[in-house]
């Protein structure tokens, strides 16, 4: 007999089981079907298994430069199966956490492939769920009230750019890579490209980065851009922007080969192997959307403030619906959506309010507008800027480039943009992230007492630069 559930998630990354945990605090009884393992591309081929490799990373580069510490080094070494192991224990450990909140939080997991079916005996609606199992038993029936599509995203990929997972690689298989190549070429210059890019070249690879656009990070504060692509340089990277990749021309007879076209002519390129990092493309095939009246556009599953899509009972989040593909953003709409089945009539997600991370060497992070962004919609701007070098902990730290900028609307002191690149932003953004939340201005953040030294320090001068009354510079 079919069983029951208020709700039903259709994948178990990050925003799916974060969506159970919640539905199961609020009473309902609810169910994840995941083919593959809990915590999705985050936890298994993206967020953690790539930080702990740039963490190898970081150690391996300090190690070689401890000299400047008063620590004497000889003969450093990198074991890259160990980096690996190390990677693997991380997630393993995640990835029994996550099983352990299933259990405390009475989710049912059904292990297998589920597709949504179009009305029948079970449902007058669409929404029943058949699931393929994995262990080859007869698809499972699944009857829930609501479902939650999060089945995430994949790599995507160049037309007629085959990826073998040896000398043409995807992050998923640079991810399992068992030794570093000497050289490589990252087609992609964007997020996932660039941590890529410092962390092989933090582990002595020769790295050649190829962007379509006439810039490497096209998201990001042209300051910021600036000071990446001068930080990156000096580790050796080489950038080729404007540049289109002509997949035809790929060679693998020995290591590969590639031609570009750039401003007209054509560039032969040349690695042992090569990272295709273009995006990712949701995952909406064969999941019986066909089944439904659900809209696809753009390939993604359109949806409202809600993350409701035009059949009311099914709710999409996370990467599926295109938009800002963050593992913190899946998570929240996940809880939005619940809450919203729940009648807790919860606030729309505020996406100009949602930091964003960049975890090469050097760190960025940012939240809403860039100065140009902000130029464009016509505001008035009031700009402040201040760089670590003139922080006490940066110094101690050894590493002193970098700065953050807060733009701010000159007509009423509301902050626009925050955009920080230095060390250990990553961590640091959330002040900015919580000032906006709560309509702070540049005066506030400022008259904020930060401990000293630290390097949040440089987050009250920067406010304090916004109106000329910076201390230190």
């Amino acid at each position: 007999m079919a069983k029951e559930y208020d709700v039903v998630i259709l994948g178990g990354g990050t925003g799916g089981y974060v969506a159970a945990i919640r539905a199961s605090q609020l009473g309902l009884k609810v169910a994840i079907v995941e083919k593959g393992n809990l915590g999705g591309t985050c936890l298994h081929r993206g967020c953690i298994p790539s930080k702990a490799l740039l963490r190898s990373a970081e150690v391996f580069k300090q190690t070689q430069e401890s000299d400047q510490y008063g620590i004497e080094t000889e003969n450093t070494k990198l074991n890259f199966l160990k980096v690996q192991d190390r990677k693997q224990k991380i997630v393993d450990q995640l990835h029994q956490g996550v099983q352990g909140l299933m259990k405390k939080g009475k989710i049912d997991v059904i292990e297998g492939h589920g597709r949504i079916l179009g009305p029948s005996i079970f449902s007058p609606t669409a929404g029943t769920i058949s699931v393929e199992m994995n262990n080859g038993e007869e698809n499972e029936m699944i009857i829930p009230k609501n479902v939650i599509i999060a089945t995430g995203s994949t790599p995507k990929t160049l037309p007629g750019l085959e990826i073998d997972g040896e000398s043409v690689m995807t992050s998923d298989e640079a991810l399992q890579m068992e030794s570093l190549p000497k050289s490589i070429l990252i087609v992609g210059g964007g997020v996932i490209g660039i941590e890529w890019a410092s962390m092989l070249a933090d582990f002595g690879v020769e790295v050649t980065v190829v962007e379509y656009l006439d810039q490497i990070l096209p998201t990001e504060d042209e300051a910021v851009v600036k000071e990446a692509e001068k930080q990156l340089k000096n580790k050796g990277i080489k950038f080729i922007t404007g540049a289109k990749v002509l997949p035809d021309t790929l060679d693998r007879s020995n290591g590969i080969k590639i031609d570009a076209e750039i401003e007209g002519s054509t560039k032969s390129l040349q690695a042992e192997r090569m990272l295709v990092s273009v995006g990712r493309a949701p995952v909406v095939d064969n999941i019986g959307l066909e089944n439904t009246d659900i809209q696809v556009e753009n390939g993604a599953i359109k949806v409202n403030k809600f993350n409701q899509t035009k059949e009311s009972h099914i709710y999409a989040i996370g990467d599926v619906i295109g938009g800002t593909q963050l593992a913190h953003v899946a998570s929240h709409e996940g809880i939005l959506a619940v809450e919203h089945i729940a009648n807790h009539n919860p606030d729309p997600i505020n996406y100009n309010h949602i930091a964003s991370c960049i975890y090469s060497s050097p760190e960025m992070a940012s939240i809403g507008l860039t100065e140009k962004q902000a130029k464009d919609e016509g505001f008035n701007l009031k700009v402040g800027k201040f760089p670590f070098q003139a922080v006490g902990k940066a110094l101690v730290h050894g590493e002193t480039e970098g700065f953050v900028k807060i733009i701010t609307n000159k007509d009423n002191e509301d902050l626009l943009g925050v955009h920080m690149i230095g060390p250990h932003v990553t961590d640091m953004i959330s002040e900015a992230g919580l000032a906006m939340v709560l309509d702070a201005t540049a005066w506030e953040i400022g008259e904020t007492i930060h401990p000293h030294p630290t390097l949040s320090e440089v987050m009250g001068e920067a406010a304090l630069a916004v109106d000329g009354k910076q201390i230190h510079g």
